[in-house]
């Protein structure tokens, strides 16, 4: 589990392609401090598990599945990323509950400054609009953010916005954003389980509809 505030902006140092699945080593000197095999390292959102790790990089393996639902498909030498090590017992809950299992990716459509910050909006899946709320929490490229704003329920094209202070746009990648760019985004999990049990009761209802006619 992790809560959505990074703690380094790290840096991929290397990407092996195998089939459908990848190797990288990450370059994270604070991460890897006191990093050993099997400790999870989220790298923009996504859970990653180590498998080596040196002073100052770590390897983790990407399988299929991963690849294909988050930006960690176009992963390439020198890309910057956000970095978080799973949380421990006792930490603080400083950002909100973060699983680092992305729901997929979201493309930044406008970017609005302001004096010392910005507001992003992101697309948003119809899927996904359900699990997302106004002023409810969401990790964007693992980080965590409140939502300010979000389209009608009506609307054709779903969408989603954040404000960003400027410590986030220091001290994430979420600085560098710009129109067109693809982000991995993660619901928050307490939506993800009321959405499930609603979904169930409704079948469950339909079924038991069926049954008595």
């Amino acid at each position: 589990m992790f809560t959505g505030i990074i703690e380094e902006l790290g840096r991929i140092e290397r990407v092996e392609r195998s089939g459908d699945a990848a190797r990288l080593t990450v370059r994270g000197p604070l991460v890897v401090s006191d990093a050993g095999h099997g400790d999870s390292i989220a790298v923009s959102g996504v859970c990653l598990t180590v498998v080596a790790s040196d002073a100052d990089t770590f390897t983790a393996d990407v399988m299929a599945q991963t690849l294909t639902m988050s930006t960690l498909k176009d992963a390439a030498a020198g890309r910057a990323v956000n970095l978080e090590r799973a949380a421990e017992v006792g930490d603080r809950l400083g950002g909100h509950i973060v699983q680092g299992h992305i729901d997929g990716t979201a493309t930044v459509l406008a970017i609005t400054p302001g004096s010392a910050w910005r507001v992003v909006r992101f697309s948003l899946d119809a899927a996904l609009a359900p699990l997302v709320v106004d002023k409810g929490s969401i990790a964007v490229d693992g980080v965590s953010l409140t939502v300010s704003n979000i389209s009608d329920a009506a609307a054709a094209e779903q969408w989603f916005e954040v404000s960003l202070i400027p410590e986030t746009l220091v001290a994430t990648t979420l600085g560098e954003r710009v129109v067109g760019d693809r982000v991995n985004i993660e619901t928050d999990i307490l939506a993800r389980h009321v959405a499930r049990m609603f979904a169930l009761q409704s079948a469950a209802s339909a079924e038991s509809v069926r049954s008595a006619s």
